[in-house]
């Protein structure tokens, strides 16, 4: 029953999904979905899996190590970082995921890429940045980002960098919404013009708006109530 109604839900989401990419001009293939599977059973995230999404997205390094240990082999799909990652989870971290999500400073991008280098992995990340201007939010200020991705660039040579990741404020108003998506996807093209390099994901959107931000750019939505329900 599980994966029938899970499956559903991604169905659904898809064609949310092309509808908002045809009215922006796009094409709805850009654009993928992270499962947000904070809370969520093993049997929700294997449903999920096999229904068509990119990739698992969770919040916490060890409710993630109980479920990637328990994971079936013949699943496989990408895990993805999408939390606020404790220098001192970093080194398990890396173990779990394939691409952290949230680098929103120097010293985490730095033992990152030690403890990468000495596992010799190369690991995809993406920086985080805080587009709508609360405290409560974590990311790097809009006007540090070009110091921080030159650092990663430079002197983090583990670390793959393919993007940039940010959270809308909490709030209905479509205008401010969709401007602090914007102002991303803004600082993701002036990026790639001074730095001379390529940033092909935006990871943004979830539940209550991610269409606006796939109008306003996004490659990547981070979608969890939508296709669970409300948790528990």
């Amino acid at each position: 029953m599980v994966i029938e109604v899970i499956s559903m839900n991604v169905a659904k989401i898809k064609e949310r999904i092309a509808d908002a990419a045809i009215k922006a001009g796009r094409k709805p293939e850009e654009i993928k979905i992270v499962a947000a599977t904070k809370t969520r059973t093993l049997e929700e995230m294997i449903a999920v899996a096999k229904s068509g999404v990119y990739a698992i997205g969770e919040n916490r390094v060890q409710e993630a190590m109980a479920k990637k240990n328990s994971w079936p082999e013949d699943v496989r799909i990408p895990w993805h970082f999408i939390g606020t990652l404790q220098r001192n989870k970093a080194r398990k971290a890396i173990d779990i995921f394939d691409c952290i999500q949230s680098v929103n400073s120097s010293t985490l991008a730095d033992t990152l890429q030690r403890i990468a280098k000495e596992k010799n992995k190369k690991l995809e990340c993406m920086v985080e940045v805080n587009i709508s201007g609360e405290e409560s939010k974590q990311g790097v200020d809009p006007g540090d980002v070009e110091a921080l991705v030159e650092h990663v660039l430079n002197d983090c040579d583990c670390l793959k960098l393919i993007g940039l990741m940010g959270m809308a404020p909490l709030t209905e108003k479509e205008f401010e919404i969709r401007r602090s998506f914007a102002l991303l996807r803004e600082l993701c093209s002036k990026l790639e013009e001074s730095l001379q390099i390529r940033l092909p994901e935006l990871s943004m959107g979830m539940s209550d708006d991610f269409e606006y931000a796939i109008m306003e750019g996004s490659t990547m939505v981070r979608i969890g109530t939508a296709l669970f329900g409300p948790r528990r």
